[in-house]
């Protein structure tokens, strides 16, 4: 029996990635929707093709009244929730979800969304229905390496990673998301303690292998609190930054006319920084990177420092956020069954079932270095 799945938000740049990928998936029937009729449209031309896993659209508003019953009507299995920016953003969509008995998963980096979604827990499991939030870049794919490659290490004191992004330009939405806490306090670890530092300052040049040297600024993800739970590291860390080091100093630079106060309000300048960039797409050079650089020891209490690094050319970076939900759907379909509950999308995929979703060998590499003792 086919899976149905519903894509909100399905023609913006994450959702039309999803979409094209589950489109051409067997065992799917994918459903596309959004509030704009006329895109959906076009996105609907775009996916047919003689064995097209398309069935259909809804348009309207996912987060008012009657979406549960729209889930019902559409005898919907799974929800895949792309329809940020999820800062402030109520978890309506989540909780009609439970109400018709239906699955869901979004792709929020958002450390409140992420992380606050298991206040939904026991109603999802009442409801017997998976609700699984950050299904993305982080936390899913830092996870999923950090899981692999956990048995290496006896203890791990220290995780530092990140993300350095391609010059293209994401989704408005991405943008005043991660911008909405430019020169505002976000918490870090240091030395197993609550540390604040300033949103999009903190520069750091970080030399990335394939990719030179980078501009990177904080940034805030939910990792930062999973894996001071789930690894027990004592100093976490995250930075992230635009392939060109001109966005990585407009942020910065955002960042502190707000952390002066001669900024109020973010988001406007969010909007024109997104214009600014795209612009500006043309002088990168296409690649972008995830890395993870963790120390700590390994069983037998010798030092080890593991790097490990998800690297992408030809400005394919979007299809690494984009590709956890496709590979989440690839599992459901063969048969697996997520606990019901709700929680952040951790433990739910391998690094294998994220690369095979992606299915671009050629253009996505992934790589993992050991290095032993002092040095």
């Amino acid at each position: 029996m086919a899976t149905r799945i519903l894509v909100i938000g399905a023609y913006g740049n994450f959702g039309r990635i999803i979409s094209r990928h589950l489109n051409r998936m067997d065992g799917v029937q994918l459903l596309i929707a959004g509030r704009n009729a006329r895109q959906l449209a076009t996105l609907a031309e775009q996916l047919q093709a003689p064995d097209a896993a398309l069935h259909g659209q809804w348009c309207g508003d996912a987060m008012a009244v009657g979406f549960a019953d729209a889930l019902r009507t559409l005898d919907i299995d799974w929800v895949i929730h792309t329809g940020g920016p999820f800062q402030g953003q109520p978890y309506r969509v989540a909780e009609a979800c439970i109400e018709a008995g239906v699955h869901y998963c979004d792709l929020s980096d958002c450390r409140l969304f992420v992380n606050g979604i298991t206040r939904l827990d026991e109603r999802a499991r009442q409801a017997k229905v998976a609700l699984l939030s950050g299904c993305s870049s982080v936390p899913s794919l830092s996870s999923a390496i950090l899981d692999e490659q956990r048995q290496q290490f006896g203890r791990i004191d220290t995780i530092e990673h990140g993300i350095s992004s391609s010059a293209k330009m994401p989704g408005l939405s991405t943008i005043e998301g991660v911008l909405a806490y430019a020169g505002r306090p976000i918490r870090q670890w240091r030395d197993g303690r609550p540390r604040e530092v300033d949103g999009w300052l903190g520069l750091q040049l970080r030399h990335l292998p394939g990719l030179g040297w980078r501009l990177l600024n904080n940034v805030d993800v939910p990792d930062m609190d999973i894996f001071a739970q789930r690894y027990g590291a004592r100093n976490l860390a995250f930075k992230a930054g635009s392939g060109l080091m001109l966005g990585g100093l407009a942020n910065a630079t955002l960042a502190w006319l707000v952390k002066c106060g001669l900024v109020r309000d973010p988001l406007p300048w969010a909007r024109r920084l997104h214009r600014l960039g795209g612009h500006f797409e043309r002088l990168g050079d296409g690649k972008s990177a995830m890395y993870l650089d963790v120390r700590g020891e390994d069983p037998q209490g010798q030092p080890l420092r593991m790097r490990a690094q998800v690297s992408a050319r030809d400005d394919l970076g979007p299809e690494i956020p984009s590709c956890a939900s496709v590979a989440l759907m690839a599992k459901v379909v063969a048969g697996h069954a997520p606990a019901p509950g709700a929680r952040p999308c951790v433990g739910e995929i391998s690094v294998a079932e994220y690369l095979a979703a992606i299915d671009a060998p050629d253009k996505v590499r992934y790589s993992v270095s050991l290095q032993r003792g002092r040095g």
